[in-house]
């Protein structure tokens, strides 16, 4: 794993907070503006929480608990703070009739009380959510390749908006983002780890979009894990297995490659059988969001999130998320972040 945070040397701040704050609300007023334009999406409202045992909720890569309460005027029934929104946004997809070629993006705010502490990751998630129905013929890869191109174009324009309001602010995106397997990185570099193989393929790119995570590699081991009832990791493609992946940037600030985006086609039927059946989780299928999918009664679509707090961190060249988002840190942490010039909000 990687050390749990890091300190860059001599590290002065861009923007002081004042400027901070002003620019976090220009990034996002800016991105998920040309998002929207981009995909042919509308904004809708999301759901802090959900009803807990409907399968709506996510649970990401299997392990992480969702924060959970019971509701006093339902009888205690339980409701569960969001993950993430993919399973809700299909089923909004269907309750709106959105047309095909079109699709949704929201806020997702979700609290992760499981995630370990560092740069990039804190205890409160925020991201825009987003989906959009597609065809059945438009399930392959040469169909993602291109909405991870409209994204990647989306978030140059980004870049280069922000240099114009502060020209201090130097772009680092390179004009195109590479596609890469996550098997042909494990071919390359069978002695690294995943998140090295991403170091060392970010550093020589600049911008990566790593294709199938979730499916079992040669070694037997995913590049990393997805749950089995949102994204397709096992579709086979010409270049092997998964219509998913993620968007993945080098980081000069933390010499790190720095995930912005996961995202990827989603499960038809015959997907939904498959990766339940390879999870050992075939008892979902009792679950009323897996139902309505079998049953037929779901666009076929894709979607993702993007990572609001991250992609102003990166845009703003900031060495921590806390420098984005208010939150809680440890008080040794918070101690040594201010003695390097990290001031946490």
């Amino acid at each position: 794993m990687r050390q749990d945070f890091i300190y860059p040397k001599d590290y002065r701040p861009i923007l002081n907070v004042l400027e901070t704050e002003t620019a976090i609300k220009l990034i996002k007023d800016f991105f998920q503006t040309k998002l929207a334009e981009a995909l042919s999406l509308r904004r809708v409202t999301a759901p802090l929480f959900v009803e807990a045992g409907t399968g709506i909720n996510d649970d990401l890569n299997g392990i992480e608990r969702p924060v959970s309460f019971p509701i006093k005027n339902m009888n205690g029934v339980r409701a569960e703070i969001v993950q993430s929104l993919a399973k809700w946004k299909r089923l909004t997809l269907a309750d709106l009739k959105i047309p095909e070629g079109e699709g949704i993006y929201t806020d997702m705010n979700a609290v992760r009380p499981d995630e370990i502490l560092d740069n990039l990751h804190s205890l409160y998630v925020d991201q825009w959510d987003w989906e959009r129905v597609i065809s059945a013929e438009e399930r392959n890869l040469l169909f993602l390749e291109r909405i991870v191109r409209k994204i990647y174009e989306v978030l140059k324009q980004t870049e280069h908006f922000m240099r114009g309001h502060y020209s201090r602010l130097k772009p680092t995106l390179p004009d195109e983002i590479t596609f890469v397997h996550s098997a042909e990185l494990a071919a390359s570099y069978p002695n690294l780890k995943p998140w090295e193989r991403e170091d060392t393929v970010c550093r020589k790119h600049g911008a990566v979009f790593i294709i199938g995570i979730g499916a079992p590699l040669k070694s037997g081991e995913p590049h990393d894990r997805r749950a089995p009832d949102y994204d397709d990791w096992t579709t086979l493609t010409q270049r092997g297995p998964g219509l998913n992946g993620d968007i993945i940037v080098w980081y000069p600030q933390l010499e790190q490659a720095v995930e912005l985006s996961s995202m990827g086609i989603r499960v038809d039927k015959a997907a939904l059988e498959r990766q339940l059946k390879m999870t050992g989780t075939i008892d979902r299928k009792k679950l009323f969001f897996h139902k309505k999918l079998l049953q037929g009664k779901l666009p076929l679509s894709i979607g993702g999130g993007i990572g609001q707090s991250r992609l102003c961190m990166f845009f703003l060249r900031k060495a921590h998320i806390g420098e984005i988002q208010a939150g809680l840190w440890p008080k040794k942490i918070r101690e040594r972040c201010r003695a390097h010039n990290i001031f946490l909000l």
